[in-house]
């Protein structure tokens, strides 16, 4: 499917809702919080996990850099909405489209306040440049200075900030008050310390809304994203109608049933395989009768009734209802950094017909192509918590081999949960200087209004800031839940529910396995007696890299 083709696929219309992805509001908004952070960029790879390492590629000049937030924002527009984007990988547990508009929803206040802080910067300091670049020698010196462990330079950036000031302010005073020349370098003093009181006021302002959005989100509520022009007004809007099919596309590509499966990472989006159980017997027939003819797919079809009510227990036990689905499963390299989605007449919106997922379950189970699985999904502690149970069916002469496989995606790692706190500085007691405590800090100090200032102007053409500031180089194959994932055997609760989980989705397929082979008059008798040992099997509570072949 061409990129011409997959856009105009997408029409006005009533929405799919994404399927897998309920109870998912709390990895969802724990995602869409970063773009309102102000902390520091490098607090990205905190999240970093065994497979997937976020870069973070440091610009030219510290005055530009941006805060975790603005960072986070632009990396995931340019990934998720681009033109010439790579394919997104799944995000199971989560629904990616709010992320990404949340992230222009910051991104849209942000350019508010830049396109204020610009004027400032404009009257109050490109008017009066030398005085502005003499300022910004000032603060540089002092950060360079007080940025030292030694409490003596310290204090010698704060005397040369003061010294700066009392040496303006008596040049100030002392030029005479006649000609244009002496005027003008008095307000070139003077007009860069207003434009920062002003650029102070806005910033704050900006940062505080940023923060009630950042709170409200991890609270489990909030503000909903406003994005601007992202519903067409009239046939020429092109930017608005381009940015609602990116949108449409996005999450016409999350609902696609089809993953694909990367060596010791396991499949993409779902996880790395923990568990493994196999039935396989071979095909021997009753006592006086013949084996009815039928195919992979006749499994698994009673298969998926029979999983499609793991629901409905004897006990009321609050057990959830599962998400039951067929996938096309795709190999690529463990290494890859791209996948490439199929194409062709038995695709439509990213999704493979019906009829061809039969094809694939019935005659491609060995050798190369893509494999059929029926997958059973499970989305638990507000998307955090992601537990899939794949199964497959195979057929060599007379043995026939019933697979289930176990996968699970743990909860986001790293600054996702943290809360916005108030800046806070350990100092030492005035009398009792062996005591600490703690003082409250400015939300934001001259340094970062300094810099916001000195980007505002920038920021109508963000590649420039790329280069001179640093941004975030997001880990691929890239989707928004599993690059960020831990595992889920470090919480005691999750893990019991990945191990609990097992048994009756095992058991079902068993019973449904040996069910559809007893009406097609194949002697069951073996069956029986092998799934009594993998019933035993999986009482073994201790989870595996099932994915790791040793030699």
């Amino acid at each position: 499917m061409g990129a011409a083709v997959a856009i105009s696929g997408f029409g006005p219309g009533a929405q799919i809702p994404v399927q897998g992805s309920g109870g998912g509001t709390g990895a969802t908004n724990s995602l869409a919080s970063m773009a309102y952070r102000d902390s520091p960029v490098t607090d990205i790879t905190k999240a970093d996990n065994e497979h997937y390492k976020t870069a973070v590629k440091e610009g030219k000049w510290r005055f530009f850099r941006p805060d975790l937030g603005e960072a986070f924002s632009r990396a995931v527009q340019v990934r998720a909405l681009g033109g010439a984007r790579k394919p997104l990988i799944q995000s199971f547990g989560a629904d990616p489209q709010p992320v990404v508009e949340h992230c222009l929803a910051a991104t849209h206040i942000r350019r508010q306040r830049d396109i204020k802080l610009t004027l400032v910067t404009f009257f109050c300091g490109v008017l009066f440049l030398p005085g502005l670049l003499l300022w910004l020698a000032v603060i540089q010196l002092r950060r360079a200075v007080a940025g030292s462990e030694n409490k003596r330079n310290s204090a010698i950036g704060t005397t040369v900030l003061i010294a700066a000031g009392l040496l303006a302010a008596i040049a100030v005073v002392r030029l005479p008050f006649d000609g244009l020349l002496p005027n003008y370098i008095r307000a070139m003093i003077v007009a860069p310390v207003v434009g920062w009181f002003l650029a102070q006021r806005i910033c704050l302002s900006s940062a505080v809304d940023l923060r009630e959005r950042w709170a409200g989100l991890l609270g489990g509520g909030g503000i909903g994203p406003h994005v601007p022009k992202s519903a067409p007004q009239d046939p020429s809007d092109k930017a608005a109608e381009e940015l609602r099919v990116n949108l449409e596309k996005l999450s016409a590509e999350q609902q696609s049933n089809v993953v694909f499966y990367a060596g010791t990472k396991g499949i993409l989006g779902l996880g790395t395989r923990w568990g493994s159980w196999t039935l396989a017997e071979n095909l021997v027939a009753k006592p006086g009768l013949e084996i009815h003819d039928f195919r992979a797919w006749d499994v698994i079809r009673k298969i998926h009734e029979q999983l499609t009510l793991l629901d409905r227990g004897s006990l009321k036990s609050g057990f959830p209802k599962p998400t039951v689905k067929h996938w096309v499963v795709s190999p690529v390299g463990e290494g890859a950094d791209e996948v490439a989605r199929p194409e062709g007449d038995n695709v439509v919106h990213y999704q493979v017909k019906p009829h061809e997922i039969q094809r694939i379950c019935n005659e491609q189970q060995f050798d190369e192509g893509n494999r059929h699985y029926l997958g059973v999904q499970f989305t638990l502690w507000q998307g955090n918590l992601v537990l899939t149970m794949l199964v497959t069916v195979t057929s060599l002469h007379h043995t026939l081999r019933v697979e289930v496989t176990g996968h699970a995606l743990g909860p986001l790692v790293g600054p996702f949960g943290d809360k916005p706190k108030a800046k806070t500085k350990e100092v030492s007691k005035s009398v009792r200087f062996w005591e600490t405590r703690e003082i409250q800090q400015p939300l934001l100090e001259t340094d970062d209004v300094v810099r916001l200032a000195v980007r505002a102007p920038l920021t109508w053409y963000p590649p420039v800031l790329d280069y001179l500031g640093g941004k975030i180089a997001l880990p691929e194959p890239f989707g928004l839940r599993h690059v960020w994932a831990g595992p889920p055997w470090k919480n005691r609760f999750m893990a019991d529910d990945a191990i609990r989980m097992a048994t009756p989705v095992v058991r079902a397929v068993q019973a449904a396995t040996i069910a559809m082979l007893d009406e097609h008059n194949v002697d069951t008798e073996r069956f029986t007696t092998r799934s009594v040992v993998v019933s035993g099997l999986i009482q073994d509570t201790a989870p595996r890299k099932a994915d790791v072949y040793e030699a």
